[in-house]
């Protein structure tokens, strides 16, 4: 979130939870990106604020709240008020259940694969209007294409990027593999390791495709004990959703600290990735963006 927006995104979230009947006299930043997430205190409730031009939170609301019904390993929205979108001074604000951290925070990988699995068992039945994965794919390719928002990517790199989304993407939606509702982006820092075991939150980057695509995001170790895994589709995935946070990392308004240093990183791997796999991007073909 931008440093200007922070005082109004904080007292947007205590006004609202204040106006709920919690008391809050302290506010800790928790996490701070595309959206801001907050411990209030001492009503102990986990707050998450967004520009009401971004964001999806009846979305994330409404699947938090049938996940949850269903049993699903998901985190809660705050018990003591009513589960809904709040809007307040151009902010969305909603209120979760806040979870004490337990030690150690690495989820094992076989807990952490029973846990997305149950996730995708539940989500199965969904019948909510989402992205396909391939949205957000082509989002990420026009960020790319898009150099007054990435000026700082070099046009090697550039055509890298546009190449290995285009072709990946495309061929792993030509597989024609089983597809079903997805979190998005189920990696460690959207999971949660609580008393109750590891919990997944942040479902706005919720969309449809296979189970895979949500697997490649998790650690390599946590696929090995995912039952039915596809092996070439997750390593085709793999690939695919580190193209994609690369090109996150070259949007010149990117907020996450250390995020050029990442994305640099990111493309060396890439690189490294498809030479491994025996895999030329630019030999599909697909027309490449200029």
């Amino acid at each position: 979130m931008q440093v200007s927006e922070l005082p109004r995104a904080v007292a947007a979230a205590v006004s609202t939870a204040s106006s709920l009947g919690l008391t809050v006299d302290d506010a800790t930043v928790l996490h701070d990106s595309n959206k801001l997430t907050l411990r209030l205190l001492p009503c102990d409730v986990l707050a998450r604020v967004a520009p009401v031009a971004h964001q999806v939170a009846q979305l994330e609301v409404e699947l938090a709240r049938r996940l949850a019904g269903s049993g699903c390993p998901v985190a809660v929205l705050e018990p003591r008020v009513e589960p809904r979108v709040h809007e307040r001074d151009g902010f969305v604000v909603t209120l979760w259940t806040y979870y004490e951290p337990v030690t150690p925070r690495q989820v094992p990988p076989v807990d952490y694969a029973d846990a997305l699995e149950r996730l995708h068992a539940g989500m199965r039945g969904l019948d909510v209007p989402t992205p396909h994965f391939t949205d957000r794919v082509e989002q990420a390719r026009r960020l790319v294409a898009n150099r007054d928002r990435t000026p700082a990517l070099a046009d090697a790199d550039r055509r890298l990027l546009d190449d290995t989304l285009r072709s990946l993407g495309r061929a792993i939606a030509e597989r024609g593999a089983a597809e079903q509702v997805l979190h998005g982006e189920p990696h460690p820092g959207n999971v949660l390791t609580t008393k109750n075991g590891p919990l997944f939150t942040d479902f706005e980057t919720c969309c449809r495709g296979p189970v895979e695509f949500d697997l490649a995001h998790a650690p390599e170790e946590v696929g090995e004990h995912y039952p039915g895994v596809d092996r070439d589709l997750l390593r085709e995935c793999r690939i695919l959703v580190l193209a994609m946070i690369t090109a996150w990392r070259w949007d010149r308004d990117d907020q996450l600290p250390d995020g050029r240093r990442l994305g640099a990183e990111w493309l060396s791997q890439i690189r490294a990735a498809l030479d491994r796999n025996d895999l030329d991007p630019a030999a599909d073909h697909g027309p490449s963006r200029p």
